[in-house]
């Protein structure tokens, strides 16, 4: 009886497999691999970090790849024109967003502005974003945030250096809490980390937070293609997802009634045309109470202070790894500072950022080399399609491979070189920045709407740290990424941090 149990399962199974097969041919699907298994369908194909096996997987089968997670459809896209037809020519049908366990517990029920279906309400949230929050004027507004913060970060790395043998400084860490406290000073007029500030364990736990996300997003992306684990080795998954975004909302919600009782930073919050973020969700709260609900101000707040401070730092640190391993690149951005700034007698400001065109290279390379998200958000259409000269139907789940694309030979010379001048043109960088071969922040609808603050962030924290200090490998590198929708350093960066000798006097005067 058992061994008949055993054909009968394999005869089903053959049967599902072919029975696949046959349609999938019959509905001018895009190429998929060979075959999709029962219940897990091609996640045995995949291995970590998912971006690279799904790069391999596109070099075996082609630009575009018709898989199943488990009974999810999915589509992989890996070059620029199939994206751009994603994204550009087809980008209502793939504006939504397909339903995870990240959208469900950390994006307030599918409410947030990352993972709200494509409608009114994310095109409230867009407008309130873009227009209210991180307009161009909105940011320029702040950049006295951005200037304090740098200088405290120059001390904080002087006083490091000068404590630790060698002058070894643990980047991450640094780099995190200076991203961090710039974002909270925009928010809610608070500074979180450093001088002048007492130890904050609510800051601690917040930055606790983000590193317990980082460890349940692979377990929840088990279940959101194979539910049925839960009873087994995932039980837990959903609870503490819960957990931790309970966490978030409280430290959220004490910022909002700290803030309701005017406990913010008097140097900027003075002038009424310096409003912090949360103050303007709050004005808008009393206009519309019923839409401008305690949830959804804490929903937008945390999105902006954990995308502003995590990927940004990430970002930075990715930055200063690539040129410690090319230090010709590094060198040459010193020069162009010490040529702009003339004698050292001051540090560069947000006005200088556009007189520092290999600056910025340096950036747009980082973020090809490894963009903050390598395979976007996901997005699902909302209908019946055709990309490629494919039928791709509605409920599919699209991947963009932002990695792949950016480091396709096909498209790149060298690509797994760092080459800054690649962005070298009379547009600075952006005919290549502004096509669908670079993607690190996205494109179409739901591209990132925190690009320009950013890569002002980033811009303004590398040119100066590499202005005021030179930089050393203290060993060789780890340039492994690890897992997860950001994709970050597998081991933090540690390296030798000393003042430059030609600055020495400025910075003693900060």
């Amino acid at each position: 009886m058992y061994t008949l149990y055993i054909y009968l399962s394999l005869l089903l199974s053959i049967l599902y497999i072919t029975t696949l097969y046959i349609l999938h041919k019959l509905q001018n699907l895009p190429p998929t691999p060979f075959p999709s298994l029962p219940f897990i369908g091609h996640l045995y194909l995949l291995k970590k970090p998912f971006h690279r096996s799904l790069t391999e997987l596109s070099k075996r089968y082609g630009p575009i790849i018709f898989l199943h997670f488990g009974s999810r459809p999915v589509i992989l896209v890996s070059s620029p024109s199939l994206a751009e037809e994603c994204l550009t020519k087809n980008d209502i049908i793939f504006a939504n967003r397909p339903s995870l366990l990240n959208g469900k517990h950390f994006g307030y029920n599918y409410t947030s502005l990352p993972w709200c279906p494509y409608g009114d309400h994310w095109r409230n949230l867009r407008r309130i974003a873009s227009l209210d929050l991180l307009s161009s004027h909105r940011i320029q507004m702040m950049s006295q945030i951005r200037g304090d913060e740098i200088r405290i970060l120059i001390r904080k790395l002087l006083s490091l250096a000068g404590e630790n043998p060698g002058g070894a400084v643990y980047v991450k860490e640094a780099l995190f809490e200076f991203t961090f406290n710039v974002m909270t000073r925009m928010v809610c007029g608070r500074r979180f980390f450093g001088e002048s500030v007492e130890r904050s364990k609510e800051a601690e736990d917040f930055k606790d937070v983000i590193n317990e996300i980082s460890k349940v997003v692979p377990d929840a992306q088990v279940l959101d293609f194979l539910p049925f684990m839960k009873w087994f080795r995932f039980r837990d998954t959903e609870t503490k997802m819960a957990v931790i975004q309970q966490k978030r909302d409280r430290f959220m919600q004490n910022i909002l009634e700290q803030h309701r009782g005017l406990d913010i930073d008097s140097s900027y919050a003075a002038a009424r045309e310096k409003k912090t973020i949360a103050e303007i969700l709050l004005e808008k709260q009393k206009e519309e109470p019923a839409y401008y609900t305690d949830e959804m101000i804490r929903n937008l707040l945390l999105v902006l202070i954990q995308a502003g401070s995590d990927t940004t730092s990430n970002t930075l640190e990715w930055a200063f790894s690539l040129l410690l391993e090319n230090p010709r690149a590094l060198e040459r951005s010193q020069i162009e500072i010490d040529d702009l700034v003339g004698d050292n007698k001051r540090l560069i400001d947000e006005s200088d950022l556009g007189k520092l065109p290999y600056l910025h290279r340096v950036i747009y390379e980082t973020l090809r080399l490894q963009p903050a998200a390598p395979l976007l958000m996901p997005h699902k259409s909302s209908a019946d399609c055709e990309i490629g000269g494919y039928c791709v139907p509605g409920g599919t789940m699209l991947l963009v491979n932002a990695w792949g694309i950016q480091r396709d030979p096909r498209v790149w010379e060298e690509p797994e070189k760092f080459k800054p001048e690649r962005f070298e043109d009379s547009e600075g960088g952006k005919s290549v920045i502004g096509c669908s071969r670079w993607l690190a922040f996205g494109s179409g609808r739901r591209a990132c709407p925190g690009e320009n603050m950013a890569v002002r962030v980033v811009a303004l924290a590398l040119g100066t740290l590499i202005q005021c200090f030179d930089w050393e490998k203290i060993s060789a590198i780890d340039m492994s990424e690890g897992t997860g929708l950001t994709a970050p350093k597998v081991e933090p960066l540690t390296a030798k941090c000393s003042q430059r000798p030609e600055i020495a006097d400025l910075l003693s005067q900060i």
